[in-house]
């Protein structure tokens, strides 16, 4: 049986059997180029030039990604040669932002007098109390944190990585910005960076996610945004989003909101949320003397989670867990659980798990957190599934509603639908957990922008 391979510069796709893949003429970024491949069943024998995937003995010295933005097997650019300079150049500033005292000073000081910084590490004493008594516990039970994502200016984790980002465009010279957003939360933080920074700024979103996050999308207006409609979903804008860039990349800036993408893309978002673990680290120190036992977070593609996770990928002691979107049911077809069913490919510009039918078409996501709907994970937490270091599970649409209910009414805090799901997750991860464990959730955003879609499924309807 013959073999394909395609070749881009400075990154081999892998050598795939003809039998296992189908490729698909998708413009990834513009230029039409086949990208995508399914080599999920290959990928164990495909040799040296994949690299090799670490053993849980060796995985410190991979944990940060290598010089080339790979996590093991995961990772790369697979691009076309135009985006080539652009990324080395991307990559040569960031490198050098990470330690110029200039650059780190005004994002330090717009983050704490801007964004809101630091989040506070809030006690959830009355979930906690809920979880005892239905566990029927005789000790006190785990007590269980959430780091207020939802109080950063905007209402969610997005703007860390927007304002660093934008800062950056600016560097670069670029006048105009260009984004992609599912649930808009992006969008509104991109929009707002954009404003301080005096930047143009263009988002795209799909037709259906516009019509879910409707008052999103009139922040993004108000705050100076050009929002145009892509027919689709968070995935479709998001390859429109990148023609967009391609096709005016003397003047124009992609500002990725996830850790997906081509490096140095996903670690330089992982790099602008990690202050949320910094500061959990901190914060725990301070209210217990310790670290957490356990770190939660939601997964669509994966930055609120390795936001929280990053700074303690060095503590095996720290359990990472993630939840992903089961929405209807796993066995329904309509979920958003890429590292519960997904294989490996290309996509988007980098090797990750995907969703995909046999023949390696990408398969339509989706959850009732439509921040969720994207049919793969960045590459680093593709890395963490595959060595152990992280646990993921799942959680469909109800218990997701459910668990944003009971937040609400026993915190006074409407978490959004996205986060909604890792707290769902409490139901089974507590009564596993001894008397006195300290378990961190990332409450990544507010609820405010869900309310349609609750009423639209009746929820609040029933309340009344």
């Amino acid at each position: 049986m013959s073999s394909t391979r395609t070749q881009v510069r400075g990154e081999p796709l892998p050598r795939v059997p003809a039998r296992y893949h189908r490729m698909i003429n998708f413009f990834v970024c513009g230029v039409p180029i086949k990208t995508h491949h399914r080599v999920s069943n290959v990928l164990r024998t495909s040799g040296s030039s994949l690299g090799s995937v670490p053993t849980r003995t060796e995985e410190s010295q991979f944990l940060r990604g290598d010089v080339n933005g790979r996590f093991g097997r995961f990772g790369g650019k697979f691009v076309p040669e135009t985006l080539m300079s652009p990324l080395r150049d991307l990559e040569d500033v960031f490198n050098f932002v990470l330690s110029d005292r200039e650059f780190q000073e005004e994002l330090t000081t717009a983050l704490r007098e801007y964004v809101g910084r630091e989040t506070p590490l809030y006690f959830a004493g009355r979930l906690t109390e809920h979880y005892k008594n239905i566990s029927q516990t005789t000790g006190g039970g785990p007590q269980i944190y959430l780091k207020r994502e939802d109080l950063s200016h905007c209402g969610s984790h997005k703007i860390n990585n927007a304002l660093g980002q934008a800062m950056i465009a600016r560097r670069l010279g670029c006048k105009r910005v260009v984004a992609a957003t599912g649930a808009g939360q992006h969008g509104v933080a991109t929009a707002a960076a954009c404003a301080k920074l005096s930047l143009e700024c263009t988002v795209f979103m799909g037709t259906t996610d516009i019509e879910k996050q409707s008052s999103n999308v009139l922040s993004m207006k108000l705050l100076g945004a050009q929002v145009k409609s892509v027919e689709g979903r968070f995935k479709d804008a998001s390859s429109e989003a990148i023609r967009n860039w391609v096709g005016n990349l003397e003047t124009t800036y992609y500002l990725s909101g996830t850790v997906v993408g081509p490096h140095p893309s996903p670690l330089m978002v992982r790099e602008f949320q990690s202050v949320i673990g910094k500061e959990t680290r901190r914060q725990a120190n301070q209210l217990w003397g310790g670290k957490p036992d356990v770190l939660l977070a939601c997964v669509g593609s994966g930055s609120n989670a390795l936001g929280l996770f990053h700074e303690f990928l060095g503590d095996e002691d720290v359990r990472l867990v993630g939840i992903e979107a089961a929405g209807l049911g796993l066995d329904s077809g309509k979920h958003s659980a890429t590292l519960a069913v997904g294989d490996v490919g290309v996509y988007h510009g980098s090797m990750s798990y995907l969703l995909q039918d046999d023949q390696g078409q990408i398969v339509k996501p989706h959850s009732v957190g439509v921040g969720l709907e994207y049919p793969g994970v960045g590459p680093e937490i593709s890395f963490l599934k595959e060595t152990g270091r992280a646990e993921f599970y799942t959680a469909t649409d109800q218990e997701a509603i459910q668990a944003c209910m009971l937040l609400s009414r026993l915190e006074g805090i409407i978490p959004a639908l996205e986060p909604s799901h890792a707290l769902a997750f409490l139901d089974k991860l507590v009564p596993t957990l001894p008397d006195g464990a300290k378990v961190v959730v990332n409450c990544s955003g507010r609820g405010d922008k869900d309310l349609n879609t609750l009423i639209q499924r009746g929820v609040l309807s029933s309340l009344c």
